[in-house]
């Protein structure tokens, strides 16, 4: 079953293109026609394209590893914000920094420097020693760092994957997700070459609303992969008990059956050390009857 439908795409505007003196001719075979001066999008390839997309999403999600969301374009920015924040999933939304994926060591350091600039501001006793100059200085290089870097303090490596909209606006990080072997998810309209990105998805990338409702489709998927990931993990977790509790089951019954084997042969032991005692008591009346015959001699 399809996770949107042609409707829903309809009433979005996801349809809209560009016009026709811009279009690149590699979109050519998601384009279903031209009306005035503006090619329209076949939207029954964008709804299969949202589905394959989605479960690649959904697989990466579930396997545990990062998607990074790019979208630095103003009406794109609150909506990747407010959709991708709730997944846990990193997202950059106001500058792409340069070297962001191809020089990731030097974009660590500075969530690094973030990182002790709040240790620093955290410890009173520290930060009222610092003068005031000084002070106003670190706000405004934390808030810096807050906005460029704030919402990828928590990417620790590489991400597996980016969803970008608009590949045009961000060649950048195209570039590097293609020179670093990272798989690409994109929001392509008629005006760029969806050659360039692994998952192409064919949408109005100028539209709030059409932005909104592919974000939000994919921001559903990672979440379906995470409840995935946690309901297996949960799964796994109940199994390994289960399997504990029987093994110490089945310990408990060796040690069981070991003390009934011993109590067993301890109680054989006494029959064995009672069997000789019983038959010098049998041998006893006999000596007594030949001391008699004797006396009688």
């Amino acid at each position: 079953m399809a996770r949107v439908t042609f409707e829903e795409l309809l009433d979005a505007g996801v349809h809209f293109g560009h016009l026709k003196r811009k279009w690149n001719p590699s979109m050519a075979p998601y384009i279903f026609m031209e009306r005035n001066g503006i090619h329209v999008i076949d939207l029954y390839k964008t709804i299969a394209k949202i589905d394959e997309a989605a479960n690649a999403l959904k697989q990466i999600a579930k396997s545990g590893k990062k998607v990074l969301f790019v979208a630095t374009k103003k009406q794109a920015q609150d909506i990747v914000e407010s959709k991708v924040k709730p997944t846990g999933m990193p997202y950059m939304v106001y500058r792409w920094p340069g070297g962001m994926l191809t020089n990731f060591a030097t974009i660590r350091k500075a969530v690094k420097k973030m990182s002790s600039i709040d240790k620093l501001m955290n410890n009173p006793d520290m930060y009222n020693n610092v003068s005031k100059r000084e002070r106003l200085q670190i706000q405004r290089e934390r808030s810096k760092l807050e906005i460029q870097f704030g919402s990828i303090a928590d990417l620790n490596r590489l991400p597996a994957a980016l969803f970008i909209i608009d590949i045009n606006k961000e060649h950048i990080a195209v570039k590097e997700a293609r020179k670093l072997n990272i798989p690409t998810f994109a929001m392509v309209d008629t005006n760029t070459d969806p050659n360039l990105v692994d998952f192409p998805i064919p949408a109005n990338d100028d539209a709030s609303k059409s932005i909104s409702i592919i974000v939000e489709l994919m921001a559903k998927a990672i979440e379906e992969g995470l409840m995935e990931r946690k309901s297996e993990k949960d799964e796994k977790i109940k199994r390994d008990k289960e399997a504990k509790k029987k093994e110490q089951e089945a310990k408990a019954k060796q040690a069981e059956e070991a003390k009934a084997a011993e109590a067993k042969a301890a109680e054989a032991k006494e029959e064995k050390t009672e069997e000789p005692v019983k038959e010098e008591k049998a041998e006893a009346p006999e000596n007594k009857e030949k001391k008699t015959v004797s006396k009688k001699k």
